[in-house]
């Protein structure tokens, strides 16, 4: 696993195990904020052992979930001194299906046998703001990858951790394209000095604009490809005609596993434009 220090007691956890997800740790001398926890025990117990050595035992005061995919929360259970802190919905979707989720995860993957389900303790539906020692973190509502995602701005750095919000490419396969658009839009109007994806590596100033300008791009050369796909009639196969690249992504991210998103991505407006 990968860690970035990419401000003043700011460190993002890359993993080196699942589709590269990020995890978020801000520490301060009146205890930590994990953003995000890593799905596998053996990479979130990593992040536990870095803030013990900081700031000692139990010292993590809130734990945020970005949205409810259970490559961003199974390692909360970790975290037992801590609130979780999520969107109302993401609340909501884990008591309807979370544990059900997981004991389907467990018998695919035994690594998650010692996981248990944290639920949020306190949610939100549009805004929020947590004060901890110099800290200002702002939490907003940021749907479009998933209908409880949010986003939260670290105010005296302007730095923004997005989860899936961003990432290489766009992935709407459980979301919706339209509020993903707004949703970007929203995140360039901030203009961070740098965004934390939910996946993959952490994006300078620099970067952001161009960044959101190419997934917005590419939510609407997908749209399009595959409207016209199905006004032709054509058979759902034929989907694997539109290259990533050509919609204006590069297939590496990742390590490849962005041309699985595309295609998710690909059969979900199919699906969705057929039924409409």
């Amino acid at each position: 696993m990968r860690i970035d220090r990419v401000a003043e007691d700011i460190h993002v956890f890359i993993s080196g195990i699942y589709a590269q997800v990020t995890a978020t740790v801000l520490t301060t001398p009146a205890g930590a904020i994990v953003v995000d926890t890593l799905p596998l025990p053996v990479e979130s117990r990593q992040i536990v052992s870095f803030i013990e050595n900081q700031l000692g035992p139990n010292s993590v005061r809130y734990v945020i979930l970005t949205h409810h995919h259970a490559d961003h929360i199974y390692g909360a259970y970790l975290f037992p001194e801590a609130e979780v802190v999520a969107h109302d919905e993401c609340r909501n979707i884990l008591m309807r299906a979370g544990r059900a989720s997981l004991e389907r995860a467990r018998r695919d993957t035994p690594a998650l046998a010692e996981v248990s389900l944290r639920v949020p303790d306190i949610t939100f539906s549009k805004e929020m703001h947590i004060h901890l020692a110099h800290r200002d973190l702002h939490l907003f509502h940021t749907p479009g990858n998933s209908p409880d995602g949010i986003s939260v701005m670290v105010a005296d750095e302007r730095a923004l951790i997005a989860g899936d919000t961003m990432m290489p490419v766009p992935h709407i396969a459980r979301g919706n394209y339209e509020r993903l658009i707004e949703t970007l839009r929203q995140v360039k109007d901030l203009q961070p000095s740098f965004v934390v994806q939910g996946h993959g590596d952490v994006l300078l100033k620099g970067e952001v604009d161009e960044e959101v300008d190419s997934s917005i791009a590419y939510l609407r050369a997908i749209v399009e490809r595959v409207q016209e796909l199905v006004r032709k009639g054509a058979p759902p196969q034929q989907l694997r005609q539109i290259d990533i690249e050509e919609c204006g992504k590069s297939r590496i991210p990742l390590d490849g596993l962005v041309s699985r998103l595309h295609l998710d991505n690909l059969v979900a407006l199919y699906r969705a434009f057929r039924e409409s």
